[in-house]
């Protein structure tokens, strides 16, 4: 059967319909395999990430050109995956070999940071700390002669980086990975801190990603609705591929909004007299339910954002009590 001959119109009828579902499932993909990387990079689950980190790695590579709207998304991918590596001089992402996986994540951020312009603080404690860390882990290694010529790499003659450039030169100079400077400044840190920017960007993006599965089974619906025969021109196993992924975005979800809390009660903590002021001070800012914005721009001590909110049920609790 000829689909010109079906109702619908002329043989041209499935083309536009098809392309924009590959298009927006193609998309939907991408933005899939980044929150499961950000996912499993806050979980700690190496097996997990890696699974998805070969997921994103060859839809990213499949890309001719990086679309406007999906840059945040490809240049995150890209991050998580070098700082996952960040403590491996042996793990090579450029040509370069000189190039450590910290200071090939280095350039990822800074192209984060081009992408938005509203969280300044956050951007300069993860640059910071980016920085701090290339530095530490080659001493770390005893490669102090490589640290030396990072650090000339790193920094540019701008007064804005003028102190840090000398305090790093001294830490060198000092042959010592464990001076004040590079355990305040720690790897730890820096995780805890990118794991607060992942929540903050899932929290962003959470509408437009639930919105692309919709936007694949109205386009289906349509391409069936106008014509049976048309189908015969989609490669079914990549939409199915596509489509069986829907089914397990609730079960994501779910896990995402009680991992929060499974970790909370494996690691309980006391909250501190600082924390709670932290806390209020945040409040009074960015109001009671940003909890996400209240994270990244005050100091918590490894919190996330369900934490913060119990806390503040508890202290409202508390005040009336």
């Amino acid at each position: 059967q000829s689909s010109s001959g079906r109702a619908g119109g002329g043989g041209g009828v499935c083309s536009p319909p098809l392309a924009e579902v590959e298009a927006v499932a193609a998309d939907w993909m991408l933005e899939f395999a980044c929150c499961c990387l950000c996912r499993h990079f806050r979980e700690g689950g190496s097996a997990e990430f890696r699974r998805w980190r070969d997921v994103a790695q060859a839809l990213i590579n499949g890309l001719s050109k990086i679309p406007t709207h999906q840059k945040k998304t490809v240049y995150l991918c890209q991050l998580l995956i070098r700082i996952e590596k960040g403590k491996s001089l042996e793990s090579h992402f450029e040509n370069d070999q000189r190039i450590s996986p910290l200071e090939s994540a280095l350039s990822f951020w800074t192209l984060l940071e081009r992408e938005e312009i509203k969280l300044e603080k956050l951007h300069e404690d993860i640059r910071r700390l980016i920085q701090i860390q290339i530095i530490a882990v080659h001493m770390e290694n005893g490669y102090f002669k490589e640290a030396a010529e990072v650090l000339e790499r790193l920094f540019t003659d701008s007064e804005t980086d003028k102190p840090l450039r000398m305090k790093l030169a001294t830490v060198i100079k000092s042959k010592d990975p464990y001076v004040p400077l590079l355990q305040s400044f720690s790897y730890n840190l820096l995780i805890s801190k990118i794991k607060s920017y992942t929540e903050l960007f899932m929290t962003e993006n959470e509408t437009n990603f639930l919105i692309q599965p919709i936007k694949i089974v109205t386009f289906l619906s349509y391409v069936n609705g106008k014509t049976q025969t048309c189908c015969l021109n989609v490669d079914s196993s990549l939409v199915w591929m596509y489509i069986n992924c829907l089914p397990g975005l609730n079960s994501l979800q779910n896990v995402e909004k009680h991992a929060d809390a499974s970790t909370c009660g494996r690691r309980r903590q006391r909250w501190t007299y600082k924390e709670d002021l932290a806390l209020r001070s945040g409040i009074k800012e960015f109001g009671v339910g940003n909890w996400a914005k209240i994270l990244v721009h005050r100091d918590f001590n490894n919190r996330t954002s369900v934490m913060l909110k119990d806390r503040w049920r508890t202290l409202c609790r508390i005040n009336q009590g």
